[in-house]
């Protein structure tokens, strides 16, 4: 008996160094032969030893990785050995596990009864995820069903309480090891989007509580066994920690280019687990809440936030076409993705500013439906993209979702290149396309120091794209950068910004760390090279945003104050840039004879217009979207204010509008405001509707403070992100040369305007004209105030007023 079992396992040596050294069979061929295999030898080392012991009531059960048939040439076998009180069930084990170990294979074992095994499985979430997977090698079958019954059941039963506790084992070693898709070092098996995440999909699958989005995901699993197998072939270890010196190995057992092939391969794999991942832990937990909020009923499995009746989920307006539901962004009931090229972009900024994922079916029907853009790309488009990238935060889940479906490389087809690229610097700690979205996240946090918003964040966006071509990447990004400007609509003085932003990234940081800042030729050179104040204000903003980004070495205090004193010395050596004046051109034709008919009738009169899109020479503050309100009404203190509390009671978002005074027939001054506004969702007011609301505002009758506060309450606004502060500061003297310039940066909203005219009104200044822009999320306003005696305020007193309406605004 001794010799026939010898030769058993001899056999097997001898074929399983057959199976593992043909080059033929690899990836899940050899797996399922290797398990095969394995499986014929232990259930006849099981029959030998069972025959030899007289033990009779037991079966031999492969669990985990090995009961799923994933066996890596150096994976454990994990086996139980499940028997009925058998007294002879030691010796029996005895001469299953040695000749296991005197081949040299690794074991993960144990020997139960049923009652043992389920109490295990009952006390450790670890041993009931392995025996999910039990499969019969050897013995008696009906051990094995009984046991699988039992587990399944109990997973079924306890799964309010198992996935929870699941789900915070998933992310408690995600903190630990890190995410997969951007470590250069990445552990197979342990980091997030790796092999134990895909194992925890499928016990929650088996929960039958929810299922995880199928498509790619088997393919992305195999990815990752079929890099453990080569890696194990490689190193001769059973390891999952891809380290960079086997990556090339790796890379050529796989047939890849090299390892940067490898990793973009292995990077790709990841990011589909674990998005998916994502999007089954968060129906999970609607489920989960689901059972909490009402009682079961009999074939029914509610979902989702409803009434106290039972009624549907409640459906909260976000943006035209999208609303929330259940903690997600959805497509509303009535859009139409087939027919709306911007429904993507607007879905996207919806989802990102409300702090909510997009969800998966909105995502796939988009990516299914939605037609292409044009190019160059509407000028609501642009501010959609911008409003996405400066949510913050916020922004990634958004962005990763849109990724996992392709739509990202349709909307910027220059993606592809560096979509999942390693960067092999130790500094980096992310890929080049998770990277510049970080940067996009960390100029979010800028906004407030720089009056182009708009483009900070597309720089940030842009300003390594280069690295996926060769040669330097700042000067390959430079043309990609002026190419992606113009297809995304931005005029041509703003994409030659853009590229300059892209092909000087670098030169601030490299100039204050590795110039003398006192030699005149340094500053000279930074002050040619950036050209003006704006330019610089944003490319110091790049600089902070992409250090910060890159990791913990690439800023410190020291590198700051080295930056801030080359961008004041640079400052120093350029001309003021003046903010741009809203009085510098004449009322037109319509506007004059509306401010004659204000004035003669003594109401508010008004005028809506359709705005066709800008001419690609034109200035990108000046580009209209929606439509242009222009109002004419007798001036009188607090008219900014009541203006915009009308138009936000309408939702009608401002994105730009020009504010100023004239008297047309010298009976008294007449207040132009030139509005360019856009529906916040669903369709524009009527005319007349907003007529009659401006006239009972401007006579007293409509208290639009408490209107406001109504809406408010009824439709309160999920505010998921936390924005940058805003900020009020006085421009530099020279900006005008009769009145006070108060600059105003803030996160838009529904009635920010009004606020800023309510808080102006209270520092009994005057507001003689306005300068009133919308980039993205952000609102760029500038503001021509004078005092009592219509001449400029003195310092202090600018200095105040600033701080008060600041105040104000937080």
């Amino acid at each position: 008996m001794t010799d026939s079992v010898e030769a058993q396992d001899s056999s097997y040596a001898a074929a399983r160094l057959r199976l593992l050294t043909q080059e033929a069979q690899s990836g899940p061929p050899r797996r399922a032969a290797l398990a095969a295999l394995t499986d014929q030898w232990l259930a006849a080392l099981a029959t030998s030893a069972a025959e030899a012991t007289g033990t009779g009531g037991f079966a031999l059960l492969a669990v985990g990785g090995y009961g799923r048939g994933e066996l890596s040439p150096r994976s454990d076998l994990d086996l139980v050995l499940l028997h009925d009180n058998e007294k002879s069930v030691a010796a029996l084990a005895d001469r299953l596990w040695y000749p296991v170990w005197d081949l040299g294979l690794a074991l993960d074992h144990s020997v139960r009864t049923p009652a043992e095994a389920l109490k295990a499985a009952a006390e450790d979430l670890k041993v009931q995820l392995g025996l999910l997977d039990a499969r019969h090698l050897a013995g008696d079958p009906a051990l094995t069903s009984a046991l699988r019954g039992s587990v399944l059941a109990d997973w079924r039963n306890q799964a309010p309480k198992r996935l929870p506790a699941l789900h915070e084992m998933c992310q408690e070693r995600a903190e630990r090891q890190g995410e997969l898709s951007y470590l250069l070092e990445p552990d197979l098996k342990e980091a997030r989007g790796g092999l134990r995440d895909a194992t925890a999909l499928r016990a929650v699958a088996a929960s039958w509580l929810a299922d995880a989005p199928r498509e790619g995901l088997d393919a992305a699993r195999t990815t990752l066994l079929d890099t453990r197998d080569a890696l194990h072939l490689a190193t001769g270890r059973a390891t999952d920690r891809l380290a960079l010196q086997e990556q090339d190995q790796v890379a050529d057992a796989l047939g890849l280019l090299d390892a940067d092939a490898l990793l973009r391969q292995v990077y790709e794999a990841a990011r589909r687990i674990a998005y998916a991942s994502d999007v089954t832990w968060r129906e999970v937990g609607r489920v989960l809440r689901s059972r909490q909020q009402r009682p079961r009923r009999r074939g029914l499995l509610g979902l989702g936030r409803t009434s106290p009746a039972g009624h549907a989920p409640e459906r909260v307006p976000l943006a035209d076409g999208v609303v929330e539901q259940e903690g997600e962004a959805v497509l509303a009931l009535a859009a139409k993705p087939d027919r709306d090229p911007l429904l993507p972009l607007r879905a996207a900024a919806a989802a990102a500013q409300a702090g909510l994922p997009l969800s998966l079916h909105a995502v796939r029907r988009l990516a299914a439906a939605a037609p292409q853009l044009p190019v160059p790309w509407p000028a609501e488009a642009r501010e959609q993209l911008v409003t996405l990238l400066g949510a913050g935060e916020a922004t990634v889940q958004v962005w990763e979702a849109l990724e996992a479906e392709g739509l990202i490389t349709r909307l910027l087809p220059d993606w592809d290149r560096v979509r999942c690229r390693p960067q092999r610097n130790a500094v980096h700690r992310f890929t080049v396309d998770r990277h510049l979205v970080e940067t996009a996240v960390r100029a979010s946090e800028l906004t407030r120091r720089v009056g182009r918003p708009d483009l900070l964040l597309t720089a940030a966006l842009l300003h390594d794209i280069g690295k996926g071509w060769p040669g330097d990447h700042s000067e390959a990004g430079e043309v990609i950068a002026r190419d992606v400007a113009t297809r995304i609509g931005f005029n041509p003085a703003d994409a030659t910004t853009l590229a300059l932003l892209v092909r000087h990234h670098l030169l601030l940081i490299d100039t204050a760390t590795r110039r003398d800042l006192d030699d005149p030729e340094t500053v000279r050179s930074v002050a040619e090279t950036v050209r003006d104040t704006s330019t610089l204000e944003l490319l110091a903003a790049l600089t902070e945003a992409d250090a910060l980004a890159t990791g913990p070495a690439a800023w410190s205090t020291w590198r700051a104050s080295l930056l801030a004193d080359l961008v004041d010395r640079v400052a120093g050596a350029l001309d003021s840039g003046a903010l741009p004046r809203a009085a510098d051109r004449d009322p037109t034709a319509e506007e004059e004879r509306l401010a004659i008919e204000a004035a003669r009738t003594g109401g508010p009169v008004l005028a809506l217009h359709a705005q066709a899109e800008p001419e690609p020479e034109g200035d990108a503050q000046e580009e209209a979207l929606g439509v242009e309100l222009i109002l004419a009404v007798p001036d009188r203190p607090g008219l900014v204010a009541l203006a915009a509390g009308v138009l936000a009671l309408h939702r009608l978002t401002v994105r730009a509008a020009d504010l100023r005074s004239f008297d047309p027939i010298g009976e008294g001054p007449i207040g132009l405001l030139t509005w360019r506004v856009s529906a916040e969702y669903g369709a524009l007011p009527e005319a007349a509707r907003l007529r009659a609301d401006l006239a009972r505002a401007f006579d007293g009758g409509l208290d639009i403070e408490a209107r406001l506060a109504e809406r408010e309450a009824a439709y309160p606004r999920r505010r998921g992100i936390t924005p940058p502060p805003p900020r009020v500061t006085v421009a530099p003297g020279g900006t005008s040369q009769t009145a006070t310039v108060l600059e105003v940066r803030a996160h838009d909203a529904p009635g920010l305007l009004h606020r800023i005219g309510l808080a102006l009104a209270g520092t009994a200044v005057t507001i003689r004209s306005a300068r009133i822009s919308t980039l993205g999320a952000n609102a760029v306003d500038a503001f021509y105030v004078v005092g009592k005696d219509g001449s400029p305020l003195p310092s202090a007193r600018a200095a105040e007023v600033a701080r008060q309406v600041e105040k104000a605004l937080r």
